[in-house]
């Protein structure tokens, strides 16, 4: 006698289904899943650039005022510095002038030195040999992109000891194309021989500039550069208003007539 199957394993039987084993050597649906997972990556960074982008919007727009945009944002002038003093360097023209013109200056940057050859001689003869204004140099060289200029300035200052400062001053400007170029030791060497041109103690002035005795004087002015917002050289302060950059002589002339005429 067979035996009979047990109807609850029929109905089982009935039921089961096998599903295939999907490996990595089914290759066409191995494409068609890296497919899929590249499609997704494209939208999903697509949404994210997209979200990106909008934060960024709506971080420039809450950052301008109401009705202004990006391109029309113009960064607030620093204030008219009205205590500004003329340290301790001797100043030309007028001690008494009611306008004082305040240079910034470093010996080795161009723009100060165009300044000097395409203005300063002008500005001499209408207004400080007349009387008009009083004119004061301060050091602020630009050490990041004027290797020697710290050491220029620091000449200049041991020029002054010696009653030379705006003697040397010219002769700095004048040379600056040869002197610039040379090498630390070199320079220094060349500083001193025109220590010797306008007629110091090569010997004294040496000593100074070797030991940098007035290393000090150059840093306090570099410091209040600093207090009063000077940025670049050269950068002039007309009885405190304050004028950046080798501008022509006219825009130089017409602030300081104007404070004239008050």
């Amino acid at each position: 006698m067979s035996k009979e199957e047990n109807p609850t394993e029929q109905k089982k039987k009935y039921f089961e289904l096998r599903i295939p084993k999907l490996t990595f050597q089914n290759t066409p649906i191995n494409s068609f899943l890296v497919f899929t997972v590249v499609i997704f990556a494209f939208l999903l960074g697509m949404l994210t650039n997209k979200i990106i982008y909008l934060e960024q919007a709506s971080k420039v727009a809450n950052a301008q005022p109401t009705g202004q945009s990006a391109e029309a944002a113009v960064p607030t002038p620093p204030p008219v510095v009205k205590d500004m003093k003329v340290g301790k360097l001797p100043t030309l023209g007028n001690k008494d002038a009611k306008v004082t013109v305040v240079e910034f200056s470093d010996f080795q940057c161009p723009f100060c030195k165009k300044y000097f050859d395409d203005s300063h001689a002008q500005l001499k003869t209408d207004y400080i040999d007349t009387g008009k204004i009083q004119f004061a140099y301060r050091h602020y060289p630009l050490s990041s992109i004027h290797p020697l200029a710290q050491k220029a300035a620091e000449a200049a200052e041991c020029a002054n000891d010696q009653g030379k400062f705006w003697d040397y001053h010219d002769q700095l400007f004048g040379q600056q194309a040869t002197w610039s170029a040379l090498a630390a030791t070199a320079a220094v060497d060349s500083f001193v021989d025109m220590a010797g041109t306008v007629g110091l103690d090569t010997t004294q002035f040496r000593s100074c500039l070797e030991d940098s005795k007035d290393k000090k004087n150059v840093d306090d002015d570099a410091a209040v550069g600093n207090q009063v917002q000077v940025d670049g050289t050269p950068t002039f302060f007309i009885n405190g208003t304050r004028l950046v950059g080798a501008l022509p002589y006219s825009e130089i002339k017409k602030v300081i007539d104007q404070e004239l005429s008050k």
